[in-house]
């Protein structure tokens, strides 16, 4: 049955996979967005559904702190013996694990894991618990360091070894290690994240080595791929679903520009079968869009999606530790109070809620009412990458007048390239529209047919301007130069692919 990827569209980059019985569940990095690690489940590999987000606390970690591109790094989910794994790394934290026997009741508090490196995964292996990172080799080469750990205390019952420096391709990261039949395969993601990504794989008779490197190494790349239909694919990991077949999930990007996206690294699905001892990705180690593989379920696609505002969802992020008492839930609007904080500040969190977009094409559109009291009130859309990228439509005030203007800024580059003044500031309507090469904005109270300002997406590709590992959030925000009583109430807010 034909499947398309991404399986999972729009910023979630890293993913892990783990089987329950007929159920799967999938794990990617959130980075300095909060809630952390968003949880997906499965029943056919091809349909997921968010139900939730591993780390709810935020007072638990330092989100305070966490920097562009910081906080959660590369998570691990495993499913043993009843009882789910989660293992990751927070930046200025260190490495960690959480668990839980119901993914939809929570999770426990971390515990902690003093081994270095990043990108740690956990092998269960009879009555035994690994940890694996790509701390390297006390001269500081690249390689894979594995001890073994009590899972409930993280202390650690063996030495720290060094089990496999890699083929050379640099950059190691995302070990993985299984025990398949007679063998123990760890996998690596190679070549850094961008367009030299891959995954190779290597075996040993022993977790501890000697590992002999796969004859066909990478066994997943797209750095030759001359239809650039996905750049950078790798950072893999592997499961057997309840049938007997092997699948992975990587991650890569579908270029919005040269080999580069705008809405960041995403989640992809690709067969596996084994060959004398060796596993073969697909035809041809490369991943595809469009694939013909062994699944079982029709894989739907879901177009349109209109927030609930009087409800929790756990798609909704915010950037670091947020203020809870700016955001206000009623039964059918929800009310963002303006903070000082700017979107273009680098370490504190702003009054700002967002989503992942659901497509390299989408729209948002956005409903709302807001009475500017001061110079600086401001509340609209925003497609937020960093600090230092992001547009912005919104309602503001300066000079005793009130305007909707469209906003570009770029790290220190600041524009203003729409401005229309405002006479009534009842319920306003903005939206935005989003292809490969352009984001139109949209003034739907003045005119809702034609673009407000049509602005280039180039400069929103994470990888172009290699300055996070993020992508492009659908957000609404509320802001201030001073403490103001303005309220920004949201009536609306719908996405769409086009």
């Amino acid at each position: 049955m034909k499947y398309q990827n991404p399986i999972l569209k729009g910023f979630n980059p890293d993913p892990s996979i783990c089987r329950a019985g007929e159920d799967y569940y999938l794990v990617t990095s959130s980075f300095e967005f909060f809630p952390g690690i968003p949880l997906y489940h499965s029943t056919d590999l091809v349909n997921w559904e968010q139900i939730g987000n591993c780390i709810e606390d935020p007072d638990l970690y330092p989100y305070e702190k966490a920097k562009i591109s910081g906080g959660i790094w590369a998570p691990t989910i495993r499913f043993h013996e009843g009882v789910f794994y989660v293992t990751a790394k927070f930046e200025g934290f260190g490495n960690f694990i959480i668990s839980t026997e119901d993914p939809k009741k929570g999770w426990s508090k971390p515990v902690r894991v003093a081994l270095g490196g990043i990108d740690p995964s956990l092998l269960f292996d009879d009555d035994k618990v690994y940890f694996c990172t790509n701390q390297g080799t006390p001269d500081r080469r690249p390689g894979i360091s594995v001890v073994e750990i009590n899972i409930n205390t993280g202390e650690f019952l063996s030495d720290v070894r060094q089990v496999w420096e890699g083929t050379g391709g640099g950059y190691m990261e995302s070990p993985h290690i299984y025990h398949i039949g007679e063998w123990y395969y760890l996998i690596v993601a190679e070549g850094g994240t961008g367009l030299q990504h891959m995954a190779n794989i290597a075996r040993s008779h022993s977790i501890w080595g000697p590992y002999e490197a796969c004859p066909h190494n990478p066994i997943l790349t797209n750095r030759n791929d001359a239809t650039k239909a996905i750049a950078c694919a790798g950072h893999a990991d592997l499961v057997e679903d309840h049938r007997g077949n092997w699948w992975m999930v990587h991650l890569g990007t579908r270029p919005t520009f040269i080999w580069y996206s705008y809405i960041g690294r995403e989640s992809f699905l690709m067969p596996v079968t084994w060959q004398n001892g060796w596993p073969f990705v697909g035809e041809d180690q490369k991943s595809h869009i469009e694939v013909d593989a062994p699944t079982w379920g029709l894989q739907e696609k879901t177009c349109e999606w209109t927030a609930d505002l009087g409800k929790a969802d756990p798609r909704w992020l915010y950037l670091r530790k947020p203020h809870v008492e700016n955001y206000v839930r009623e039964k059918d609007r929800f009310l963002l109070k303006p903070s000082t904080v700017q979107l273009c500040d680098p370490e504190a969190s702003p009054t700002l809620m967002a989503v992942r977009p659901p497509d390299t094409a989408f729209s948002v559109d956005l409903k709302l009412l807001f009475q500017p009291q001061k110079d600086g009130d401001e509340a609209g859309l925003t497609l937020y990458q960093s600090c230092d990228f992001h547009y912005s439509i919104a309602l503001k005030r300066e000079n005793g007048n009130n305007y909707i203007c469209v906003t570009k800024r770029a790290c220190d580059f600041y524009q203003e390239v729409y401005r229309r003044e405002l006479t009534d500031t009842g319920e306003i309507a903005l939206s935005i529209s989003a292809y490969k090469d352009k984001f139109l904005f949209y003034d739907k109270t003045a005119d809702g047919q034609a673009p407000a300002a049509e602005c280039d997406t180039r400069f929103m590709c994470c990888e172009f301007v290699g300055r996070c590992f993020t992508g492009t959030l659908l957000g609404i925000y509320a802001c201030c130069r001073e403490e103001t009583d303005a309220v920004a109430v949201i009536t609306h807010f719908s996405t769409k692919t086009n």
